[in-house]
């Protein structure tokens, strides 16, 4: 079954049933499930050997595997931040001093957009960090947590993916480096290429512009609108029936002691400690040579996340400690129920991303990307849609595997010799295409781990989350498209560019004047 068309059953099991159903946890089960089947021809007992191997490697792989365990360890942590925070008040003495400072909606979710785009050094740390900070401004004014989360993931990964300090994009120059030797490519280096194809990105272009145009203005479609409404009319920001990981709002008494810095300071301290042991872990791994394109490429981000996460929850308790003194209400019991509540607040992301990974290690096993990337490298394909053809294979890839990185993985190399071999000059569109590809797949799909971290950094279900960011993504994707088939006919990436632009203000010109006939 491996490496064939019956390698996308398991992805697209999980896939539909999450929408199908709305239970995560139930359709990654199915899907991982399947995958063992098919890997092992439904053989029983090597079936279960294969599903217990695809969860134990989440946690021991050779060796245990701290990037996965560290990563679980901060979610939890900053679960603990977010209750201590909530239980000092800090929380509510945030959101009040942020109301009387931030006025408007409009200010709360151009402030989100903007937290979003300056913390780009990881997508996982942007997520959680962003969603930390901007939470209690964000409900202050009455923005639901879909729109929340929808401006977390489409600023996290999109910046990332063109920012070359940051942790993708010291991943994507080492790839450009193996890509370029192998093609004994000399014109350019893999930093001066990176840079270059930020440009011909379209689809980060277009979702950067359509997340400005939305947090601007009050436009919303389809589920997005059904949950601003009943934001904006009740004051209920996400659906109270389903599980929402990280939101803990009334799960502790009120008081009028917490202050300001009982959040600002253990965010400040989660975003300072966290940057520093960034750098140090970079700066020690490669050799203590003072270069912030091998330090990045070199750093050790899921332990930083750790001992940042170590940092601002040690804060927030001693800072909720420290009202023993002034507030009656503070007491021991109330620390251990804090502990408690924020561990189990963030469980359901837990499990989530533990089938997650477990589903991925399977769909590896079945040799999904390498089928896909078949259907392209045995196809008779006219150069002019290679582009377009690699950006829409990509994106299927990353959905259905739920993992950008093991797309770029995968379809750089395979993307490089296709067009090396027939139209060199179109190499660096070709792999910006790729890469603009794995985010918009990413962006989609219900598996992706960055979807889920998004998910929890808002505070809000997963599959709300996917179901009202897919219309704006799917937009992004369709302009991004056509500008990769303009660029790839034309042969131009500044006629590609232009055409994007073009219906990028088309598409804010037809919304305005929607807008307008239905006031």
């Amino acid at each position: 079954m491996e490496n064939t068309i019956f390698s996308l059953v398991p992805p697209l099991l999980a896939i539909i049933m999450v929408l199908v159903t709305k239970r995560v946890l139930l359709s990654l089960g199915a899907g991982i499930v399947s995958a063992a089947l098919l890997v092992e021809s439904f053989a029983p007992v090597d079936s279960l050997t294969l599903l217990w191997e695809s969860f134990k490697t989440s946690f021991w792989d050779e060796g245990l595997n701290t990037h996965n365990i560290y990563i679980l360890l901060f979610i939890l942590l900053l679960g603990v931040v977010t209750a201590f925070v909530s239980l000092s008040g800090g929380s509510e003495a945030f959101a009040a001093w942020a109301v009387k400072r931030i006025k408007t909606r409009r200010g709360s979710k151009l402030l989100t957009v903007f937290l979003g785009i300056i913390i780009f050094v990881d997508d996982y740390f942007n997520a959680l960090a962003v969603g930390q900070i901007a939470r209690p401004i964000t409900d202050s004014h009455r923005v639901s947590r879909a729109k929340l989360a929808y401006f977390i993931d489409s600023t996290s990964a999109p910046v990332c993916v063109i920012s070359p300090v940051s942790s993708w994009g010291a991943f994507l120059i080492s790839q450009l480096g193996v890509i370029f030797t192998t093609h004994a490519i000399t014109e350019y280096t893999p930093l001066q290429a990176f840079m270059l194809m930020a440009p011909m990105n379209f689809y980060v272009i277009a979702t950067l512009s359509i997340v400005f145009f939305i947090a601007w203005t009050d436009f919303d479609i389809l589920d997005m609108k059904k949950h601003e409404k009943r934001a904006l009319e009740t004051g209920q920001l996400f659906d109270m029936e389903k599980t929402n990981p990280g939101d803990l709002q009334g799960d502790f008494p009120e008081n009028n002691y917490g202050k300001v810095i009982d959040l600002v300071l253990p965010i400040i301290s989660l975003v300072v400690v966290t940057l520093l042991a960034m750098f140090w872990t970079g700066y020690n791994l490669s050799g203590r040579e003072f270069n912030l394109l091998v330090i990045f490429e070199n750093m050790n981000v899921p332990f930083s996340l750790l001992i940042g996460g170590l940092t601002a929850s040690t804060l927030s308790i001693l800072l909720y400690l420290r009202q023993f003194k002034t507030n009656p209400g503070a007491n021991i019991s109330n620390v251990w129920k804090a502990l408690v509540t924020g561990v189990n607040s963030m469980l359901p992301a837990i499990f989530i991303l533990v089938f997650a990974w477990a589903l991925s290690f399977l769909i590896n096993e079945l040799e999904t990307g390498a089928f896909l990337a078949k259907l392209v490298t045995e196809n008779n394909i006219p150069v002019g849609v290679i582009p377009f053809l690699l950006f829409v294979l990509t994106a299927f890839m990353a959905f259905a595997t739920g993992s950008s990185w093991g797309s770029f993985g995968i379809l750089l190399p395979i993307g490089a010799s296709i067009i090396m071999a027939i139209e060199p000059e179109l190499l660096l569109p070709v792999l910006a295409a790729v890469l603009a590809g794995a985010v918009f797949g990413d962006h989609c799909s219900p598996i992706s781990d960055t979807t889920i971290m998004s998910a929890t950094g808002a505070g809000v279900n997963v599959i709300d989350h996917v179901t009202t960011q897919l219309p704006y993504a799917i937009i992004s994707a369709v302009i991004a498209g056509i500008g990769y088939l303009v660029l790839g006919l034309t042969g131009s990436v500044m006629i590609g560019f232009i055409s994007v632009v073009v219906m990028i203000i088309l598409l804010f010109t037809a919304w305005r004047i929607r807008g307008k006939k239905a006031n």
